[in-house]
């Protein structure tokens, strides 16, 4: 069971990001302020649910939160100032968006950095531990998730509609057979692990 929040004293913002370690696509991050009241027994990190029930989970969340808003950072962004600092920027961009103020960042992870002078705290594993996080977590996922579906119409053969652009054989095959596009992260090793996934191939023919 979730903790609805770290405190009460001050509006808090839940703040978490997906496609972290994705090949190909922007990083999402979102951040959420919940009611004082919210209470959802479907709600979890993204991550330990299901697809549907994030969808649905998402809806919930967008029409009852006090403020929520979505942001993205590109791979061409990702590549300049490295993935980290992409994450802790989108989840800044996500904050300035809301149109509650809140007196207290709740921070998925261990680490963060911010000009907006609101005090944070970070949490390890807060997505599974407080719910306005893993409200964060569940936006942040279904909004990129959304988005890969489209880019995946615009770029076919990758998977991504699958895969989400995260590295799975499948996704490195395609780079290996159709090269990198506009979204792939090139400051990321496409080819890692490729001559083992060949062998792989190869051992079970």
């Amino acid at each position: 069971m979730l903790t609805l929040c770290y405190q009460m004293e001050v509006p808090e913002a839940g703040c978490d990001e997906a496609g972290r370690g994705c090949l190909a696509g922007p990083v999402f991050a979102a951040a959420v302020i919940l009611p004082p009241d919210f209470a959802h027994p479907m709600l979890n990190d993204s991550k330990q649910m299901s697809r549907r029930n994030r969808e649905l989970m998402r809806r919930v969340i967008e029409q009852e939160a006090i403020a929520w808003a979505v942001a993205a950072v590109d791979a061409e962004r990702i590549d300049r100032i490295n993935i980290l600092n992409a994450s802790m920027e989108g989840m800044n961009l996500a904050v300035r968006q809301l149109k509650v103020r809140p007196g207290l960042l709740l921070v998925d992870g261990n680490r963060f950095k911010t000009t907006l002078g609101i005090p944070y705290k970070c949490v390890v594993k807060g997505d599974a531990t407080y719910a306005d996080i893993a409200a964060a977590s569940v936006l942040a996922k279904t909004h990129r998730d959304e988005f890969m579906e489209r880019i995946a119409k615009e770029f076919p053969g990758y998977g991504w509609e699958r895969n989400m652009g995260y590295p799975t054989k499948e996704h490195r095959l395609a780079v290996a057979r159709l090269g990198v596009t506009p979204y792939h992260r090139l400051s990321f090793n496409h080819q890692a692990g490729q001559l083992d996934l060949f062998a792989e191939e190869k051992a079970s023919k």
